[in-house]
């Protein structure tokens, strides 16, 4: 897989050597002496977290790092918003509803388009064989996570409303034991969880997010950390580039350090690997237009209490965009 890092080579070059360490006279703040970082057991984060490259980096810097574990991305930036952690990594619905919450947070980029990492699934024996078949039926998913999209979604082109189905909101580990047992009829689901599934509880999928939702990754900071220390901000990204990289020519290694992390099997976390690259991308237009759609749907289906405007958290750093 190519990591995808390409739309960061137009910024100045003096961004990246600023990131890496060098003095600025612009720097707004002093470094953090901590940095509280949020993170899934299942996503590039916890990656970052194993390989240890980030703490070894920012231990030159001076600056510990604290890592402290979420069980899905909407709990995540609840913490974020409330100050508890500085960035977090989540995919295109938890940051639209962290904003409607009044959450103050700015987007720092976004990993490559992926959206066979998600999908509705049912039991390999179930009757149901396309979306406009779940109408009246139990569907898992966690509120306000990537996946609610996707299903808003595969259901606006199936012909139907959000009123059709009965959600039923879970956690993605209680949700696996809910399919499980036959508690509900699908569910909206993210890898590895999605390829976990596949491989042990006989899920079949009917849609994933292709021709849905690009379904991006983002890599988020509370606007006080970012604004008030954008050189630490900067380097932190630039590390995640870094290990985009390695991650992404050492396909094996990741599933085994990711493996020992989450409790999955290798072969599972190669399965998900094989979805969607690793990668670092800066935000553009294009990409805020199509946060702005999934805030606009969900404020269409009254799961949103009223417009948001998704550029209200671009990062100070970051006001030139790019239409790529």
């Amino acid at each position: 897989m190519n990591v995808s890092i390409k739309h960061y080579a137009p910024v100045a070059a003096g961004l990246f050597a600023i990131a890496m360490g060098a003095s600025s006279s612009s720097a707004l703040a002093a470094p953090p002496h901590t940095l509280t970082v949020g993170y899934q057991k299942a996503n590039i984060f916890q990656l970052l977290k194993s390989r240890g490259t980030l703490d070894e980096a920012f231990q030159k810097r001076g600056i510990q790092v604290k890592w402290v574990p979420f069980a899905a991305g909407p709990q995540m930036l609840e913490a974020l918003n409330l100050g508890s952690i500085d960035v977090a990594a989540t995919g295109d619905t938890p940051p639209v509803f962290a904003q409607a919450a009044q959450a103050d947070l700015v987007y720092l980029g976004h990993s490559p388009a992926n959206p066979e990492t998600e999908a509705i699934i049912v039991p390999q024996g179930s009757d149901i064989h396309s979306v406009k078949e779940l109408k009246g039926k139990r569907v898992a998913l966690n509120k306000g996570s990537d996946v609610n999209y996707l299903l808003l979604k595969a259901l606006q082109k199936a012909g139907l409303g959000y009123s059709d189905i009965q959600p039923v909101y879970l956690t993605p580990d209680s949700a696996r034991a809910a399919f499980q047992s036959g508690a509900v009829d699908a569910w909206a689901i993210w890898d590895p969880f999605l390829s976990e599934a596949e491989a042990h509880a006989g899920a079949r999928p009917i849609t994933n997010a292709t021709g849905l939702a690009p379904h991006y990754s983002f890599y988020l900071a509370s606007r006080t950390f970012a604004d008030g220390s954008p050189d630490t901000a900067k380097a932190f990204i630039s590390e995640l580039q870094s290990l985009s990289d390695w991650a992404n020519s050492h396909q094996s290694e990741v599933a085994t350090l990711l493996s020992k992390a989450t409790g999955l099997e290798t072969a599972i976390w190669q399965k998900a690997l094989g979805h969607a690259p690793f990668g670092v991308e800066r935000m553009s237009n294009r990409v805020y237009d199509e946060q702005q759609q999934v805030a606009d749907t969900f404020t269409a289906a009254r799961l949103l209490p009223g417009k948001v405007d998704v550029r209200s958290a671009l990062w100070s750093q970051d006001s030139q965009l790019k239409d790529h």
